[in-house]
């Protein structure tokens, strides 16, 4: 079946086909937190299908009207934008409910006979992870999956995507004996954020940035995830998941890989996924002993977040008194291919941190000191390009200019694009584009199953080298950090440094 013509050529976004958009696990947060109000917002930018219909499946025992005041509510109280009623009853108007057990091969025949002549579904698995080859089996006995000409039938299926290399496998093979690798989309939402996406843009329309980007130039690159967060009431799946798990193979990996990647053949769905797929088979793989060196674990202690009384990792509810699971990960990686060779990338995320901000910092070589020797300039500010995913998107470009004044002294300037100064961008969830873009069948912003395990492989030897180590390994920080000083020693063995996370507007 061939995807959709994207609409990023050019021109204005077309409207999707008519389509039923069905939510398994529709009773929890997601839905109503992020999905709704994404619905919400496409709703009315005129990017949903004129005829669209919208199917709860959950074990919750609700009714028909009970699950859209759900919605009703959820939307009022997490809309990015004022809820205008016209728009929300256009969304609304088609809102059907199934209560089922997902093990039930019954709930999925209710399901069929619900959806009866549907031609177009979309069916989001917004469930646990450790039943999403469970719901997609029923959909395929059920014959739900099974497309035909003018009635696609895709799977959107949240992270985590496996909790290790094996269970990775374990689960495409389960999607993939039911469904076509084209049907399936493994969904990351960093990827809807305007900055992003304006990665690949950055990179390859600017005739400034592409020819400086690689080893020649670059000294190294460091990605951030902080967050100020701690683990509050998701203590249960985080002492079994842990920082490695939850944010490296997907939000991380994203961000390096679209850093990394070569220029694709153009700019559709499989060419963009083979090169961000390329750059994790050339990451260098590690032995354990040499993963337990190239990275640091770390569990938050009691501490002060942002003035905010936060106690420790393991007193959190649901934490085992004597967890070993790491809040924080620091990770030293490099890549073995001719544009990055000696380039070290340093990747940190981690909870209870001293604020919230996820960037991408290209640190560029030093300029040659020799011409400045006899005169009043000390040093040479460094040249970094940052680009900010979060909380304020943009980018921005540090370099040296001359301080004003007889003397011959340089200090560090900087250019700053802010997203919100140059376009008036309505505020979003970050699921939009994404759901959009599943609904005209393109892929691009979706994992594919090789990149999964690609990113499962670079992975699994510090999985194993934590497995071997248990307890001796882990360092501790305090909340309201910038970190363990283990992950600062990790970048002083190369005589670098990592960027403040609290302070600094870029």
């Amino acid at each position: 079946m061939t995807a959709a013509p994207s609409p990023r050529g050019g021109g204005a976004p077309r409207r999707p086909d008519p389509c039923t958009f069905v939510v398994f696990g529709a009773a929890g947060d997601l839905t109503r937190r992020l999905l709704v109000p994404a619905l919400y917002n496409l709703a009315e930018g005129g990017l949903l299908p004129e005829e669209f219909a919208l199917c709860g499946v959950a074990r919750a025992d609700l009714s028909d009207a009970a699950f859209r005041a759900r919605l009703v509510e959820g939307l009022n109280r997490f809309a990015t934008v004022a809820v205008v009623p016209e728009y929300a009853e256009r969304l609304l108007r088609r809102v059907t409910y199934l209560a089922g057990d997902f093990a039930d091969p019954a709930t999925y025949r209710r399901l069929a006979e619900k959806l009866g002549a549907a031609g177009n579904c979309l069916f989001y698995l917004a469930t646990p992870p450790d039943v999403f080859a469970e719901v997609a089996r029923g959909l395929g006995q059920a014959g739900l999956t099974r497309q035909r000409p003018g009635a696609w039938r895709r799977v959107i299926v949240e992270k985590p995507f496996g909790s290790d290399l094996a269970s990775a496998r374990r689960l495409n093979r389960a999607l993939l004996d039911v469904l076509e690798e084209e049907q399936i989309f493994r969904i990351d939402h960093y990827l809807g954020k305007e900055t992003v996406q304006n990665i690949l843009v950055l990179r390859f329309a600017n005739g400034i940035f592409e020819p400086l980007w690689n080893r020649d130039h670059i000294d190294h690159v460091q990605i951030t995830v902080a967050e100020t967060v701690s683990v509050e009431s998701r203590g249960k799946f985080y002492d079994a998941t842990g920082a490695l798990r939850d944010m490296v193979p997907n939000h991380l990996f994203q961000l390096l890989a679209l850093t990394a990647m070569e220029p694709p053949t153009c700019f559709e769905a499989d060419a963009v996924r083979s090169e961000k797929t390329k750059v994790l088979h050339a990451v260098h793989r590690l032995a354990p002993e040499r993963a337990a060196q190239d990275a640091v674990r770390a569990q938050y202690r009691a501490g002060t977040v942002q003035g905010r009384s936060v106690a420790a990792f393991r007193d959190a509810p649901d934490i085992a008194a004597d967890s070993i699971t790491e809040s924080y990960v620091a990770l030293r990686l490099l890549i073995d291919n001719w544009r990055w060779a000696g380039v070290p990338f340093y990747l940190r995320t981690g909870k209870a941190l001293a604020a919230r901000k996820t960037e991408i910092a290209v640190k560029f070589k030093q300029a040659p000191f020799s011409m400045f020797r006899d005169t009043s300039i000390e040093r040479l500010a460094q040249n970094f390009l940052v680009l900010r995913i979060q909380p304020d998107e943009g980018a921005a470009l540090q370099f040296n200019a001359k301080v004003p004044g007889p003397l011959l002294r340089a200090d560090g300037v900087r250019m700053d694009f802010k997203y919100k100064d140059y376009f008036d961008a309505a505020p979003s969830t970050g699921y939009e584009t994404l759901i959009y873009d599943c609904m005209i069948g393109d892929a691009t912003q979706f994992q594919r199953a090789d990149y999964v395990e690609a990113g499962w492989q670079v992975v699994q030897p510090f999985l194993d080298a934590w497995h071997a180590e248990g307890a001796r390994g882990l360092a501790t920080y305090a909340a309201g950090s910038e970190g363990p000083g283990e992950a600062d020693a990790l970048l002083r063995r190369d005589g670098r440094l990592w960027r403040a996370i609290a302070s600094g507007p870029a």
